[in-house]
């Protein structure tokens, strides 16, 4: 229900994709930024780093979800 109301928002599994790859990009900077500009030292950069790295799954996840919606829509008009 969530994957076809995104999908008929415009989102496609393509979009998540990039997201997940970007997000990948964000882990490693916010990880680096921290370790730099806080004083906190690598104990806050790391958790940073461990927060971002999340969030590529769950995008890399909604593509999945997005590209079976998508492929089962392509299914169902040729049949």
């Amino acid at each position: 229900m969530i994957v076809k109301m995104l999908h008929d928002k415009g989102l496609r599994s393509e979009h998540a994709y990039t997201v997940a790859c970007l997000t990948i990009g964000l882990s490693i900077a916010s990880w680096a930024t921290s370790m730099k500009v806080e004083p906190a030292g690598i104990d806050r950069a790391d958790r940073w780093g461990i927060f971002t790295a999340t969030w590529p799954a769950t995008w890399f996840g909604l593509g999945l979800a997005l590209a079976q919606y998508e492929d089962a829509e392509v299914l169902h008009k040729e049949v």
